[in-house]
């Protein structure tokens, strides 16, 4: 029998984000489901009732209706006591739940029999769970949106600008926390014209960094930051001496700090100080983005913009909702994904399969029972390091694999080579020579001028080279038509010579028109 999904209204305050938008709707339906959403549930985030009806969704007038009506029921938040009250007996839940932070929440499902999905727990190591990972999307958006509270608080341009009334300096950013939040900010912020500088424990995203448009401010420390699942972990006391140094010289320079720092399980640790806050210019904007953790700088309060020293300290904790339509078609999408592993049949009906990894970690109760935490995904073996050939040992006087020439061989060598080119000289006819001189020098020129090209761009130069080196079509025409002799007759070659030039000028003419246009193709392919 087909199951019913059920959307109720977000109860948290301030929470503007829906669990399934109008679009999706209609993908569950395919699936077999059939969809119920509580009247008014999408309207902060302009979905409204008539959208979902069209959808194919059954709309019900309240709370109590929709929790009795729902087989598994999708939310964004955390559900309270009163809606756990209104859950069904043995119903499922697909939302986020924090069951680290929610013990008492988790005990109240259990007693209901409920299974329940946290989006939170899923095990985001995993590349193929990267289509369901809500954390990501949500932390993306959140990332974007901090640097529009930024910029809205601020008071100049970010991108620095010449006009007629005087020269204005580009805003300097320091974002704290290289993760995907703080990587989106980077890219906002840099797109938006200001110089950006970010730090991470992580020294991995380092690079990440540099190709979003930042630089990435290096701790004069050495330690690996890195604690698995794409989180950082706790770092040493010597390192925190040493991060807390380089913060207090970026806080003096920047106009705008952006924290992103967070560590699952723990309060956000404190990493802008009151002292800082009190160097930086008058103006600046700090955006902490961890305020619902208790933030990473010490004066900021919760879900507040507040001044401090001339300081603006935004603690939004509602960042997301603050860009509600496109946070819930995101998430809805995570959603989908997650159905979609749990309905491979299609037929409306779910498999909580625990040899699925990515779904036995999302499942943090099943029928009742406490299946937190779960175990360790089992991930694919790393592809074994190829063995170390040996290099062979060198033989008599000669020199081993890698080994510079010696001074003996060298010299060998040129002797030989000056030799050859003496003989060459005396003997050779003065047209050999030549040409042989051109030859020497050409393969010297065109070694040298491949060799410094980057490699990226070998096929346009090796496609154009084709079409500049076929000379050979000059030689070609001489064969043809050849020059007249001092009597004014012309030499005409034998019939064999002849068709050899013909074939050459046609086969020449296919390489410089193909030459030309490979490469007029591959050029295009490097321009926006």
């Amino acid at each position: 029998m087909a199951l019913r999904i059920g959307v109720p209204r977000e109860t948290a305050a301030g929470e503007k984000r829906v669990a399934t938008v109008p679009d999706v709707v209609q993908k569950l339906i395919k699936l077999g489901f059939s969809v119920a959403v509580e009247s008014g549930a999408g309207d902060a985030a302009n979905f409204d009732d008539e959208s979902y009806r069209a959808a194919g969704a059954e709309v019900l007038p309240n709370a109590a209706a929709l929790w009795a009506a729902a087989d598994i029921v999708f939310k964004v938040r955390a559900p309270s006591a009163d809606e756990v009250a209104l859950m069904r007996e043995g119903g499922m839940l697909l939302s986020f739940i924090w069951p680290a932070q929610n013990p008492e929440l988790m005990q109240q499902l259990a007693a209901k029999k409920a299974t329940v999905l946290a989006i939170d727990a899923l095990p985001r190591q995993l590349s193929r769970a990267q289509k369901m990972d809500a954390l990501t999307s949500m932390a993306g958006i959140s990332g974007y949106r901090a640097v529009i509270e930024a910029a809205n608080a601020f008071g100049r341009f970010f991108n620095g600008q010449i006009t007629a009334a005087g020269k204005i300096p580009p805003a300097k950013v320091f974002i704290a926390g290289a993760g995907v939040a703080g990587l989106a900010a980077i890219g906002t912020a840099a797109n938006l014209g200001a110089i950006v500088r970010a730090n991470d424990t992580r020294a991995e995203v380092a690079d990440q960094v540099v190709s979003l448009g930042g630089e990435f401010v290096k701790v004069d420390y050495e330690e690996e930051g890195s604690g698995g699942g794409g989180y950082a972990k706790v770092m040493s006391e010597g390192f925190q001496a040493a991060q807390r140094a380089m913060y207090a010289q970026q806080a003096k320079d920047a106009d705008i700090i952006i924290t992103t720092a967070l560590i699952p399980g723990k309060p956000a640790p404190k990493l802008i100080t009151a002292e800082m806050v009190q160097s930086m210019k008058p103006g600046s904007v700090i955006v902490d983005m961890a305020g619902e953790q208790g933030g990473n700088c010490e004066l900021t309060v919760p879900g507040e913009a507040v001044v401090r020293h001339g300081v603006t300290i935004i603690g939004y904790t509602d960042l997301v909702s603050r860009l509600a339509k496109q946070s819930s078609t995101l998430y809805s999408t995570n959603l989908l994904r997650v159905t979609e592993e749990l309905c491979k049949t299609k037929d409306g009906t779910v498999n909580v399969n625990f040899d699925d990894d990515a779904i036995r970690g999302l499942t943090v109760i099943k029928d009742g029972a406490v299946t937190w935490p779960a175990p360790p995904p089992k991930l694919p073996a790393a592809p074994p390091k190829p063995k170390a050939v040996a290099a062979p040992a060198p033989k008599g006087h000669g020199h081993g694999a890698g080994e510079p020439m010696s001074a003996q061989s060298l010299a060998t060598v040129f002797g030989i080579g000056a030799v050859l080119f003496l003989l060459v000289g005396l003997y050779a006819p003065a047209t050999f020579l030549s040409h042989f001189t051109v030859f020497v020098l050409a393969c010297f020129v065109g070694y040298m001028v491949v060799w410094n090209v980057t490699p990226s761009l070998h096929t346009p130069l090796m496609s154009v080279t084709n079409a500049i080196s076929s000379i050979i079509a000059i030689g070609a025409l001489v064969q043809v038509a050849p020059p007249l002799d001092a009597s004014g007759a012309a030499n005409r070659p034998n019939s064999l010579i002849l068709g050899l030039a013909v074939v050459a000028l046609v086969l020449t003419a296919v390489n410089m028109f193909g030459g030309f246009a490979v490469t007029r193709r591959m050029l295009a392919m490097f321009r926006k």
